[in-house]
């Protein structure tokens, strides 16, 4: 069996080289997205693959919306960074966050776009404000974060949604003023 023979197809059209080929790009954006530098994007990324392939060949799957199985898995090595993260004990704090330390991190314009994050952080409510930095910033659970706050768990999750909308709103409007 040669080696393209072995390269098994995905979804039954679709080579591992022309999967990775259409959606790398993509991809990689949506991480970079997330978490605003390049290396730890490209890891990320490259790991969404292997672990996305191997499921695919393994449980000889069928995926119909491949983006969004890909983000999917994505999203999933991030939280399992972010609990590693947690889990050393690097905890973060909004008003921490420094145009300096995001330049020694990553010398794109992400140093822009983590200025209108946080801007438009400080134009939300302290519940909204403390709840995005639970759970986001510092990836504490949804019972972790409820008992924190001293609210129910479904209180957390609303207020979540709300403060992801109102920071969506607010950066897609030029409100960030």
């Amino acid at each position: 069996m040669t080696e393209v023979e072995e390269n098994k197809k995905v979804e039954g059209v679709m080579t591992i080289e022309e999967l990775c080929r259409e959606y790398w790009e993509p991809l990689y954006r949506f991480v970079y997205y997330k978490v605003q530098n390049r290396e730890e994007a490209e890891d990320i990324t490259q790991e969404t693959f292997v672990k996305a392939i191997s499921y695919i060949q393994e449980n000889r799957t069928k995926v119909e919306n491949v983006i969004g199985f890909l983000k999917t898995v994505a999203l999933n090595v991030l939280r399992d960074r972010w609990r590693k993260y947690k889990r050393r004990g690097n905890t973060g704090n909004l008003d921490d966050i420094s145009q300096g330390y995001a330049a020694v991190n990553d010398y794109s314009e992400s140093t822009v776009q983590r200025d209108l994050i946080l801007h438009a952080l400080s134009k939300l409510n302290e519940k909204q404000k403390s709840c995005i930095e639970l759970r986001i910033l510092q990836g504490y659970t949804v019972p972790e974060t409820a008992q924190m706050m001293g609210i129910s768990e479904g209180n957390v999750r609303v207020l979540q949604y709300r403060a992801l909308q109102r920071l969506s709103k607010i950066l897609k409007s030029d409100d960030v003023d």
